[in-house]
């Protein structure tokens, strides 16, 4: 309630009339429970309060709300000259953002419209593609984003007839944009372009299965070495997470998860606390195509996934083990943001790598694994790769027993 951040009674009844003193209380509630700090949801509630003076000095509603309303509020910030104190002369970012939340708030409730376009064929072609591989393939946000706007690309490219494209149009796409980019920007194209293309015949709207005339780009498999960290590196960054703030506890937590488990970035950052077992030590993992595994916890991982519990913050009602330090406190969005983690955890142990994702961690627990003699069998399973090659590519780091099946070059002594 408002009583949280202001005292004065004046200021009470005068933030509570007006069009937004119906949900003005609500919006203080909501800037609480998402972690604001106080002094700025006090900017937030009086720019709130203002905006609703300037709709209604306009003769308009919440419900006439759209961009342009959005951006002349934003504009009169510059010149205001309102009689009544309410953050008017508080320049700068604080007014619009608050704006933008509070706008937000009134959409959730209903009261405000949404100011998202109604799709188009195009986009709507696009959701549809999406749906039918959620449904079909069991696929992950994060992956569907990635295919989605792979479609979008193409569509932009190619037409938004799909049922004209042919062989030629779609081969010369592909070669265009592999002479403007790099390989892993192309991999990745054509793996959504091939899904896209498949779904187009599926359903009828194109007459040709065009997924076979993508060319491929030039890989190979294995090629290169893991990259990971030493065993002092590793203890270095684990290191830099130790403190008692949430923050660095939650940090913590984080990396003894990637570097003992191997999980990636995407299942710490869907990791509920209803899926640790703390009877049986084990924790459930949720992985690629909805695969589902049931992990054992090392002691120190529980340890510290205890200690962040303990202190994690309690003004949301999500589930989600891990969420972010900052307002709003809420589960991180995708898997970038554990990947954040890592990277910052990498800057402040003064460990220098070229990956400096989670995945480097990932890296780091086989090839611990496999150097402290578990089969690659067993990796696999700890990795959940579905095919033995996968986890074959760490065997090559793997010197003693690669050098005892080396075979001597022919005509040399033995």
């Amino acid at each position: 309630m408002l009583e949280n951040y202001f005292c004065a009674p004046k200021t009470l009844r005068r933030l509570r009339v007006g069009l937004s003193g119906p949900y003005i209380d609500g919006f203080a509630d909501a800037l609480e429970g998402s972690g604001y700090a106080h002094s700025s949801a006090i900017r937030y509630l009086r720019a709130a309060a203002h905006f609703g003076c300037f709709v209604e000095h306009k003769g308009c509603v919440f419900a006439d709300v759209d961009d342009r309303m959005l951006d002349a509020f934003g504009c009169h910030f510059g010149h205001c000259r309102c009689p009544q104190p309410n953050g008017g002369g508080v320049r700068g970012y604080h007014p619009r953002f608050g704006v933008a939340l509070f706008h937000q708030h009134l959409i959730r409730l209903g009261i405000c419209r949404n100011l998202e376009s109604v799709p188009d064929g195009e986009v709507a072609l696009v959701i549809a593609f999406c749906d039918w591989f959620r449904m079909h393939r069991g696929a992950s946000e994060p992956t569907l984003g990635l295919y989605a706007r792979g479609a979008r690309e193409a569509l932009e490219a190619l037409g938004d007839d799909v049922a004209k494209w042919t062989v030629r149009s779609v081969r010369d796409y592909v070669l265009e944009r592999a002479s403007q980019s790099g390989a892993p920007t192309i991999q990745k194209l054509i793996t959504s372009l091939r899904a896209f293309l498949r779904f187009l015949n599926l359903t009828g709207a194109s007459p040709e299965d065009l997924a076979v005339a993508v060319p491929a780009i030039a890989s190979w498999r294995l090629a290169r070495l893991p990259r990971c960290l030493a065993a002092e590196e590793l203890t270095r960054v684990i290191a830099a997470c130790d403190g008692t703030t949430p923050g660095r506890l939650r940090d913590r937590a984080i990396l003894l998860l990637l570097a003992r488990l191997g999980l990636r970035a995407g299942d710490v950052a869907r990791l509920r606390v209803a899926d640790i077992d703390w009877n049986n030590g084990t924790v459930l993992v949720t992985g690629k195509g909805r695969y589902q595994v049931r992990l054992p916890l090392p002691q120190d991982v529980g340890d510290a996934l205890l200690a962040y519990l303990n202190c994690r913050p309690r003004i949301t009602h999500s589930d989600y083990v891990f969420l972010r330090s900052i307002a709003p406190v809420m589960p991180f969005a995708s898997g970038d943001g554990v990947s954040s983690v890592v990277k910052h955890a990498l800057q402040r142990a003064g460990v220098e790598t070229p990956c400096k994702g989670a995945h480097l961690l990932r890296h780091t627990a086989a090839t611990e694994m496999l150097r402290h003699g578990v089969p690659l069998d067993q990796i696999g399973l700890v990795l959940r790769h579905r095919s033995i090659d996968m986890t074959a590519y760490y065997a090559k780091v793997d010197i003693a027993l690669l050098r005892s099946i080396a075979q001597p070059w022919p005509g040399a002594t033995s």
